[in-house]
């Protein structure tokens, strides 16, 4: 067992997927509708059973291919065998804030783990799904960095979070009532942008209209980066508006360096003139994300060189910065800002003209920030 008191083990920056690992089994969401139809006729099966499947997948959220009783009888088995593979597995799904937060542990079909958390609020319902299962980033103060990258997940595996906590919501089993997911942040563990074909197939099977998809608005989707320059100006040229969040947690190289070690490579000022540059294309407001880490980078000069690198691309209401108090992980030098540092960073933003707010910490007592179930459980 490791000495708690002893520094994190500086892990290497992984930005490809290990060889060898197998792939999970293609299912509808992997696919456009064209390609879905494709694979269907190929196993001999009419072309519209495909648009069939995609309305009970996606549409009525069925799971239980014995109520798809628009399917023949004989044809439904192999159908659901070819397109809808079980993905994942639940194994613990625990919830806080009076049940309106749940946080799920899934087993993928290799074994990897993996965590969703549903956080239901007055008028809205997000999702924080994740893209990978552990981590290539090496953050040290990261419980899903410190576990290295496992592999990446397909298109299919990151939907199925989201439609599996829309399963749950449609079926009364969150306090408040049936409802919808009107929210998904690429928030979970994983860096989205080094898995970005997977994910951008998951933003496009997220938005694209129903029976096609789950017809959300791409304005409800958020995609989080610790800053991996070259693909979130490919990001800016897609052509969907999502909401980039960058997790930039320093002003300064030399504390991104320690902190987030793709700085490394892209630098703070290249870093956010990327980030810039999404905004002034896509015209979205572009959150940064800082956690507050006592005596590490939570003192008031940080602050002001915060808001001065932000403004040095200035002031047209480009950026907002959302501070993260940090759920720290056992054992871990890392602990949450003192309050009265907090809010006299929070000043110090404001009096600059930066639009900040302090997220709400949800699901701090069922090991909130991603990555701490599946360690424990691993």
């Amino acid at each position: 067992m490791s000495d708690p008191t002893e520094p994190p083990r500086q892990l290497p920056l992984v930005l490809a997927e290990p060889r060898g690992r197998k792939k999970p089994p293609r299912h509808l969401a992997d696919l456009t509708e064209a390609e879905r139809v494709e694979a269907v006729t190929e196993a001999g099966l009419p072309g519209f059973r495909a648009r069939q499947l995609s309305t009970h997948y996606f549409g009525r959220l069925v799971d239980d291919p014995a109520e798809m009783t628009d399917l023949p009888a004989d044809q439904r088995e192999e159908l659901v065998a070819t397109l809808l593979p079980e993905l994942m597995t639940p194994l613990r799904t625990m919830t806080a804030d009076r049940g309106t937060t749940r946080k799920t542990l899934w087993r993928l079909f290799d074994g990897a783990l993996v965590e969703s958390v549903l956080m239901r609020y007055p008028g809205r319902v997000t999702m924080c799904v994740s893209s990978q299962a552990g981590c290539g980033m090496a953050c040290p103060f990261c419980a899903t960095g410190q576990g290295g990258l496992q592999r990446n997940m397909s298109t299919a595996e990151i939907v199925e979070q989201v439609v599996a906590g829309a399963r749950a919501l449609a079926r009364g089993e969150v306090p408040g009532g049936p409802g919808r997911v009107s929210n998904v942040v690429f928030m979970g563990m994983g860096e989205p942008l080094a898995n970005y074909k997977a994910v951008m197939g998951a933003v496009r099977r997220l938005t694209d209209p129903a029976p096609g998809g789950l017809g959300m608005s791409a304005r409800g989707v958020t995609v989080s980066t610790v800053g991996l320059v070259p693909r979130i100006n490919q990001l800016a040229d897609e052509g969907i508006p999502v909401t980039l969040a960058l997790s930039l947690h320093a002003p300064d190289d030399e504390l991104r360096n320690e902190l987030v070690p793709i700085n490394t490579r892209f630098s703070v000022e290249e870093t956010v003139a990327a980030a810039w540059n999404y905004a002034r294309t896509t015209r979205r407001r572009v959150s940064i994300e800082y956690a507050m880490m006592r005596g590490i980078n939570d003192q008031a000069w940080r602050a002001d060189l915060l808001a001065d690198v932000l403004l040095s691309h200035g002031d047209w209401g480009w950026v907002h910065v959302n501070l993260i108090p940090l759920n720290p992980t056992p054992g871990s030098k890392w602990t949450a800002s003192d309050p009265a540092d907090e809010r006299e960073f929070v000043r110090r933003l404001e009096a600059k003209g930066v639009p900040t707010t302090v997220r709400d910490t949800r699901g701090r007592e069922i090991d909130g920030a991603c990555g701490q179930l599946a360690a424990t459980e691993s």
